[in-house]
């Protein structure tokens, strides 16, 4: 039976992007939805964050492990104002701030993340050391910042989260995404980071799919680093970054072949469903999107950088 037209519109409007890098050693990501009509100067302002993202990542990489390569580079990210992470991030329908983040290493599949937090600077920080120095994987709201700070992590004042920007977008009800990164070492050991305040006039207590292993942050050396950005529920519920890497395993499919795979199978929804970034120990990373654009960038080894924001 012929789809109506109205379906036809709607899946050509989402037609999936994607761009597709050898030799890289970290990748990241600043989000889906990439505002519309982008003037070239804040173009340039992303750019040069997500070029500074890359930059550091790559020298915490190459001094120490893929791990603070993935942590450093999130970090820049959420400490600029124009990423939905950190200081970026966007306010629930209360007018507070609730941020996820989570982190999780490839050999020994070890992880850990927060959620519902408002107090701490850096959540990829705080994802890290609950993967460092507890028992647990996920900590969430009070409890979490108490953790964090007790080990170390930046504490700072609620109001350190509020701009003049978010505040007209939870106003105007608009929606922009997360912050991820992605990296391997020397010997292909694979690490995967996501940082995010949600969803605009979320309702509070909601958590997406970013601080959620499996869903929007997953890494195994036997198949690919992955984060994501979009549509939480949907991601949770498709368990995505895990898919992925389970095609590559028991498919035997390539890290692109494998993302668009996943994307085959994802609801048709206005203006897309979001996207993904993913590297394999190999150095080969997909950036993988059905919506209008998303904020990616990616660094070789010997420091080639590419950056863009739209499709």
């Amino acid at each position: 039976m012929m789809k109506p037209l109205s379906v036809w519109l709607l899946l050509a409007a989402v037609a999936p992007a994607a761009d597709v890098a050898n030799d890289v050693v970290l990748a990241v990501h600043g989000g889906v939805g990439v505002p519309e009509n982008l003037p070239p100067e804040k173009a340039k302002l992303y750019a040069a964050d997500l070029e500074a993202a890359l930059k550091a990542g790559l020298a915490a990489l190459k001094a120490g492990t893929h791990l603070d390569g993935v942590e450093a580079a999130i970090m820049v990210l959420e400490d600029s104002p124009r990423f939905n992470a950190g200081r970026g991030a966007v306010f629930t329908s209360d007018g507070t701030v609730e941020l996820d983040a989570s982190i999780m290493e490839g050999t020994k599949r070890e992880g850990g993340a927060v959620a519902g937090v408002s107090r701490l600077k850096n959540p990829i920080r705080a994802a890290r050391t609950v993967m460092t120095k507890s028992e647990h994987v996920l900590l969430v709201g009070a409890g979490a910042e108490r953790f964090a700070t007790a080990n170390g992590c930046t504490e700072v004042s609620p109001t350190y989260f509020w701009t003049p920007e978010r505040w007209e977008q939870l106003r105007k009800k608009t929606k922009f995404g997360t912050v991820g990164a992605v990296a391997r070492d020397s010997q292909g050991r694979l690490a995967a980071g996501t940082s995010t305040g949600g969803m605009t006039g979320k309702r509070p207590g909601r958590l997406g799919d970013s601080p959620i292993l499996g869903a929007g942050t997953y890494a195994d050396d036997r198949g690919a680093a992955v984060s994501c950005s979009g549509h939480g529920e949907v991601f949770i519920r498709q368990a995505v970054a895990h898919d992925l890497v389970a095609r590559m395993r028991y498919q035997k499919l390539g890290v692109a072949e494998a993302a668009a795979g996943v994307f085959a199978e994802m609801p048709a929804e206005e203006g897309g469903v979001g996207g993904l970034i993913a590297l394999d120990p190999k150095g080969r990373a997909v950036f993988h999107f059905d919506t209008d654009g998303m904020f990616r960038g990616w660094i070789t080894a010997d420091g080639k950088v590419e950056v863009r924001t739209g499709r």
